[in-house]
């Protein structure tokens, strides 16, 4: 007989089947084997020659009788069990004391102990197990962190090796200038003397000449006069001064792991009582999850950019487009001193935003997940909230650093925004409630950015910026570690706006080439709009539904498109 399930286990009356390999209810009886039968091997048992003629009957479920041991000498024949009260077997009058039913407390126990074993297969094992599975995930994702630590130790030391090189090729540079200086002026003091030589042995030589032979006029001359021996100064000679650093000096500049102090977190145990309902929200969940991705990876590229909408904008010249998941569409113009205006899905003008920024050239606004609009005015970040009478606050301040582009990430909420100051350029992720937490400027190579005046976050993490400074997309890890430098695909690269999709593709607008060049999420060129007939795009974004949003220069449509498939 077949071991019963989690399910028939926990059933007070339940009886499988005595079948091999069967775990049906059992519902009929064989008087002759004196096996328990489901329906269809019952019909099963009856074909068999050797037990064609048995007689079945409709077993009668009732509770759960006390185990009868095997004779010795007789196995076919269970022990007679006989239960009494001692008290009756006694005494000869019994009357007044209630004997129990044996079999009625045993049948009772019994189902006491089988919902028992039904907890612990329903959960306290899985929830043990769920407990122990957290540790070994804690224990990879802890080996996760090292070996990312680990990386990025390397990067900081090949960051500060690649510093030192620099510096100390610098420092030995001017060693060569100062010392072709200091002989320099020593070559000076050198001919001076020469000069000098030369006078003293020319006057000696007239001098000995008056003295050969008597000559009047060296005594009517006057007596002879010498110039004084020019007078040179020791150059100070230089001196090496030797640098002092430590061992805490070099641990200040690098980067080191540590352990916050913060009180460790007792894992969660799940309650009994709500076991069964975080099973089936985390069924739920799955399903969606598994759904959603089922549906992303259905997504391909189309071999065509199909055409679906047209938009009639108030500005011309959309620099920047970006729309929030109901459906509004924020664009703005540039050349128009930062003018800021929001559409509805019919094309109707909702609100008008006029700022300062950079004459609304770049992408200087950003939808947040939340539907909050954050924009840029001047060094400052401010934010509008969309409650039943808009409000606009102070969000960020950014110092001496000016924000030139701004993007909320889809992944965490977090902001991202690009700046500059003094010909220096950096990216400084904030959080939703606008703490810096991350500041990325420099790689191995130097400076990353020049002038980064679009900026998006691709599914994996990635940093995507498009750099008119640097004539390129530019694109670092969530660390902030430089991936790749995208050129452009032809002989004239001038990148604008730049956004990301569900399948992680890279889409930049090419304003000397009026397309969109779409790459993979490692910087591989695909395709480019140029080939689709999209002319003068310069802005351009993703919404929730994969339509793709291209705002034109020199006009005021927009046009939204359909290219995945």
């Amino acid at each position: 007989m077949s071991e019963p399930s989690d399910k028939q286990a926990s059933a007070q009356y339940y009886l499988a089947c005595g079948s091999e390999d069967c775990e049906a209810v059992s519902q009929l009886y064989c008087k002759n084997c004196h096996r328990p039968l489901c329906e269809q091997c019952k019909d099963e048992h009856l074909k068999s020659p050797d037990t064609k003629n048995h007689t079945i009957i409709v077993y009668l479920p009732c509770k759960h009788q006390i185990c009868m041991k095997k004779r010795k000498y007789n196995p076919t024949k269970n022990f007679d069990v006989i239960l009494f009260c001692l008290k009756c077997y006694t005494k000869e009058n019994h009357e007044d004391d209630i004997c129990d039913d044996f079999k009625e407390i045993y049948a009772d126990k019994y189902a006491l102990w089988q919902s028992k074993m039904s907890k612990i297969n329903t959960y306290f094992l899985p929830t043990t197990r769920s407990l122990k599975t957290d540790i070994e995930n804690d224990a990879t994702e802890i080996k996760k962190i090292m070996k990312s630590s680990r990386a990025s130790m390397m990067e900081e030391a090949k960051s500060l090796k690649s510093l030192v090189d620099y510096v100390t090729s610098k420092d030995i540079d001017y060693t060569y200038d100062l010392e072709r200086f200091l002989l320099g002026m020593l070559k000076l003091q050198e001919a001076t003397y020469d000069d000098y030589i030369t006078y003293l042995e020319k006057m000696n030589g007239e001098f000995k000449k008056y003295l050969s032979s008597f000559d009047k006029r060296l005594l009517l001359s006057e007596t002879l006069k010498l110039r004084t021996i020019p007078e040179t100064t020791r150059p100070v000679l230089p001196v090496f001064i030797a640098g002092q650093f430590f061992n805490n000096d070099v641990n200040k500049l690098l980067g080191r792991v540590g352990v916050p102090t913060k009180k460790a977190e007792k894992r969660k145990i799940k309650p009994i009582e709500e076991i069964s309902r975080h099973m089936k929200s985390g069924e739920r969940q799955l399903d969606q999850s598994t759904e959603k991705n089922n549906s992303k990876q259905t997504l391909s590229l189309s071999s065509t950019f199909t055409k679906v909408r047209q938009y009639e904008l108030p500005v011309h010249n959309a620099s920047h487009v970006s729309v929030d998941k109901s459906g509004i569409l924020w664009v703005n113009c540039s050349g128009c001193c930062g003018r800021l205006v929001s559409i509805d899905l019919e094309g109707n003008l909702l609100k008008t935003i006029n700022t300062s920024s950079a004459c609304g050239n770049g992408g200087f606004f950003a939808v947040m997940r939340c539907t909050n609009l954050i924009y840029t005015d001047g060094d400052e970040i401010f934010r509008l909230e969309p409650h039943h009478i808009p409000k606009i606050t102070e969000f960020i301040k950014t110092g001496d650093w000016i924000p030139i582009c701004l993007h909320s990430s889809h992944i965490n909420g977090d902001i991202l925004v690009g700046m500059y100051k003094d010909r220096k350029a950096k990216v400084t992720r904030y959080t939703t409630t606008g703490k810096e937490i991350q500041s990325i400027q420099r790689s191995d190579r130097g400076q990353i950015y020049d002038y980064p005046h679009y900026i998006a976050e691709n599914i994996n993490g990635d940093i995507c910026t498009s750099d008119i400074g640097k004539c390129a997309v530019e694109v670092v890890n969530r660390s902030g570690q430089h991936r790749f430098s995208y050129m452009g695909f032809g002989p004239c690269f001038s990148p604008y706006g730049i956004c990301t999709d569900v399948l992680g593709h890279i889409l930049v607008c090419n304003m000397r080439r009026h397309s969109v060049d779409l790459l993979d999420q490692d910087g591989e060129y695909l395709t480019s709009t140029s080939r689709q007939g999209i002319k003068t795009s310069c802005s351009l974004c993703v919404d929730d539904e994969n339509n793709l949003y291209v705002g034109q220069h020199d006009t005021n449509i927009m046009i939204v498109y359909k290219y995945l498939q």
